[in-house]
């Protein structure tokens, strides 16, 4: 495919608009110091806090490497956009409302590190400082898969070499990042969720309609099967799983104004990624049929690529692919200011500043170390190693919800939940996680199913055998589960 004029201009010009919204609220004044920068001082109304919290979980692996999974496997690979719809909208239902009125109720906590540790009034920091470091390998991780997108978009587009496409997009990433904190964050993920949102409608819907009658004659039968493998079935639902523990996403929910807007936010949230799963399948099917088998869009992910290139002319084009780079960014973003966050709040603040920081000091730590993944992230994605952009998301995400999505339901729905089962669970969780993949992934099973169950029973169980939490943990327990109900702030 050639280079062409108007698409790298809608591209320069799409660009420039995320540069533009960090600048934006990089000179804007405002208050409230850390909280501010990294949690956008808890104000993010309905619509801004869903959308970005959907873009900031469907990664360039929803318009590249799902659909090419589905478009070389088949229908059997849908049950991971059935798995993650089923446990996004659980998380928006019944996860988001204890969250934000426990993390505020709990020392009006700005990260999930912080919160678990002010869950249990602990003085000891060991759970921040080792939720911290794995934040910083596995978002290097999941960063370089939105990087390594934007490396073959830009390839394919324009025929920019790779790398220098991946420095381009993560100078992008980072400085409106670096500038605007979690507000640009925000929303610049509200922009691109809509931008993903018509692409994904639009593309396969006009391919669709342009397929001849007997276009799928060759494709092989099991292609067609939701059942052709039930360790698809299995796999394909825990994917679901990863939303209690995956931080990037769930602090959207810390982030809203009130509890008032938590419905109205599910409902926008819940829909947006209903539609953008379904569709998701829907490229990867019209694509096989559309454009036939080849190895190099299979090899590549270029399903959704080759088939607007392949059906709009170049403006229109141009605008479509954005949704990748939207894609791409919307995850990077806030995998990218999760873990700054995490680092200045639960390591550089308590360890080795003995809590006493300036607030400019604070957002400047943050943003040394999103500088730092960054770049960590953009040489493992130029690595010829890496694998590819789903097998990169995939590892990630095991490895978050494995960790930190037990210990973060049972820290909101039990009572007598402690500490000691908290970091328990979080440490057997990741370790489980990273054994399966190593030694046991040629079952078949993704290791965040084994991963959750063990770390889900290993958090229970040293709970019970460890001193229960003394009256005020319980006190403020209660009350952050009054709220909850009452949906007051």
């Amino acid at each position: 495919m050639t280079m062409n004029v108007w698409e790298i201009g809608v591209f320069v010009v799409y660009l420039a608009c995320m540069l533009g919204i960090g600048a934006y609220f990089f000179f804007k004044k405002s208050v409230g110091g850390d909280k501010q920068y990294f949690l956008g001082g808890r104000a993010m109304g309905p619509w801004v806090a869903a959308l970005s919290a959907g873009a900031s979980d469907m990664s360039a692996w929803v318009l590249m490497g799902l659909p090419a999974s589905v478009y070389a496997l088949g229908l059997g690979q849908a049950w991971i956009a059935i798995g993650l719809a089923v446990g996004y909208s659980i998380s928006w239902l019944v996860e988001a409302p204890r969250l934000r009125a426990f993390s505020v109720e709990f020392g009006d906590s700005i990260t999930i590190p912080q919160y678990l540790t002010n869950r249990f009034l602990s003085k000891s920091k060991a759970l921040q400082i080792f939720c911290a470091l794995v934040f910083l390998v596995a978002y290097t991780i999941y960063a370089a898969s939105s990087i390594k997108a934007c490396g073959i978009l830009f390839n394919t587009v324009t025929g920019m070499e790779s790398a220098t496409a991946m420095y381009l997009a993560a100078f992008i990433i980072v400085g409106y990042t670096f500038l605007g904190g979690f507000d640009a964050v925000c929303w610049t993920d509200f922009f691109q969720g809509l931008i993903m949102l018509g692409a994904m409608l639009i593309a396969p819907l006009f391919a669709a309609s342009m397929i001849s009658a007997d276009a799928g004659k060759d494709i092989p039968a099991v292609f067609w099967s939701f059942t052709a493998d039930w360790r698809d079935i299995v796999s394909g639902l825990a994917w679901g799983l990863g939303y209690f523990g995956m931080p990037h996403i769930i602090v959207r929910f810390m982030s809203l104004e009130s509890q008032k807007e938590i419905k109205k936010s599910a409902l926008i949230g819940i829909s947006w990624t209903a539609i953008i799963c379904f569709f998701a399948i829907v490229i990867g099917v019209v694509g096989r049929m559309f454009l036939g088998f080849d190895e190099n869009i299979n090899k590549n992910s270029l399903v959704f690529i080759s088939m607007v290139r392949s059906i709009f002319p170049a403006l229109i084009s141009g605008v479509l692919l954005s949704a990748v780079l939207a894609a791409s960014m919307s995850t990077a973003d806030s995998q990218l200011l999760a873990a700054g966050s995490a680092f200045a709040s639960d390591v550089y603040k308590p360890v080795f500043r003995g809590g006493q920081t300036t607030d400019s000091e604070m957002k400047w730590v943050g943003r040394i170390v999103v500088l730092v993944i960054a770049i960590a992230a953009m040489f493992m994605a130029m690595s010829p190693n890496s694998g590819s952009i789903m097998s990169l998301v995939s590892n990630a995400w095991g490895v978050f919800g494995a960790a930190f999505g037990p210990a973060i339901m049972l820290s909101l729905f039990w009572k007598r939940f402690n500490y000691a089962g908290a970091i328990t669970g979080i440490v057997v969780g990741s370790l489980v996680d990273i054994l399966w993949f190593t030694k046991l992934s040629c079952t078949g099973i993704y290791e965040i199913l084994p991963g959750f169950v063990a770390g889900f029973i290993a958090a229970y169980a040293v709970a019970l055998m460890t001193s229960a939490p003394d009256d005020e943990v319980v006190a403020k327990f209660e009350v952050a589960e009054r709220k909850t109900a009452l949906g007051e702030d």
